[in-house]
């Protein structure tokens, strides 16, 4: 079950998503709009207005933007948006808020993650492909938006400190699309450059590595360190000294064997060009095909005699297009 602030609640933040949408709503009907009009020239659903209205839906940047053109507001919807700390108004599952509210306050985390790049060193569109697998419509766009809100404090120019080693597998599980790929592995490269982020890798060739059991992530705050780690719908908690201990050593023992951050950036921009290269074949192989398609129509309409009717020519296009597609089998209804 999801839980999120209601504009009633106490404390600043509700406050910021009650204003922008009382803001939203003032010039909206200064400009004559009803709800349902201006979801349209967004366009969006009309529930989405409503919601950012009511203070109970973060909006997109760009919906902001799109209302100051729209409604010929100046731009004061965009600037507002810009001043509001958005942070406590995103929308995260009940067992992960503990988590959220310590990388707020965190003096310095490392992490292990396997398989999946970690939240704070995610690009957007990966994001955005890794909830699309299991959520749809805006629900994707609010996850997003709540996992990209934890990591400006990270990439700030004094951030905590932050290491990451990441097992190859994160950079070889393919999530969303070869561009999303490598847009993802930039990224990463452009957090590593920051002083107080390290992005190690921890290379499957590599024999002798001691690998923790699971992704895990050890937090010192302030007042205390944890050790965090999660299932598919729940995290766990520990700040047993003994367990965070243990958990340290096997940690940096990893870190020292694993590639070097230096070495680590090399292996990343190698894995960033193969994903450039394969999404540049997959683009020529779809125009390759196209084209030989395209001048077997045409030799057999020169043999016929007919005249070439390049209209007529993307109609038999598709059509072979269609034939050429799988077929799967209909479902009838039992009797």
């Amino acid at each position: 079950m999801s839980r999120r602030r209601s504009s009633t609640t106490k404390g600043p933040a509700a406050t910021n998503a009650a204003v922008f949408g009382e803001v939203l709503r003032h010039f909206r009907e200064a400009a004559g709009f009803t709800q349902e009009r201006l979801s349209k020239e967004i366009p969006c659903d009309r529930s989405q207005v409503a919601r950012v209205e009511a203070g109970t839906r973060v909006p997109q940047e760009t919906f902001a933007k799109q209302c100051d053109d729209i409604l010929g507001t100046g731009g004061v919807l965009l600037r507002l948006w810009g001043r509001i700390d958005w942070y406590p108004e995103v929308q995260r599952p009940d067992w992960f808020e503990r988590r959220a509210e310590m990388d707020a306050v965190a003096v310095a985390l490392r992490e292990y993650q396997e398989r999946v790049i970690p939240g704070l060193l995610q690009a957007p569109d990966y994001a955005h492909a890794l909830f699309s697998q299991v959520a749809s419509g805006s629900a994707v766009e609010e996850r997003v938006r709540a996992r990209l809100s934890r990591q400006p404090r990270f990439l700030a120019d004094n951030g905590p400190l932050y290491v990451a080693v990441l097992d190859e597998s994160c950079l070889r599980n393919a999530v969303g699309s070869p561009e999303a790929m490598r847009d993802q592995c930039a990224h990463l490269l452009s957090a590593g450059q920051h002083s107080n982020i390290r992005v190690q890798v921890a290379p499957a060739g590599r024999f002798g590595l001691v690998r923790p059991r699971g992704s895990m992530s050890l937090i010192e705050l302030p007042d205390g360190r944890w050790v965090y780690s999660e299932s598919l719908d729940r995290g766990y908690f520990n700040n047993d000294p003994a367990v965070y201990v243990r958990h340290s050593q096997t940690y940096d023992v990893l870190r020292a064997d694993a590639l070097s951050a230096q070495e680590s950036a090399a292996l990343i921009s190698d894995v960033m060009e193969e994903y450039e290269q394969h999404g540049q074949v997959r683009t020529q192989r779809g125009d390759l095909g196209q084209e030989q398609l395209q001048r077997q129509q045409r030799r057999r309409l020169h043999r016929s005699g007919a005249h070439v009717d390049e209209e007529q020519l993307q109609r038999q296009q598709r059509r072979q297009l269609h034939r050429n597609s799988p077929r799967y089998p209909r479902r009838r209804p039992r009797p």
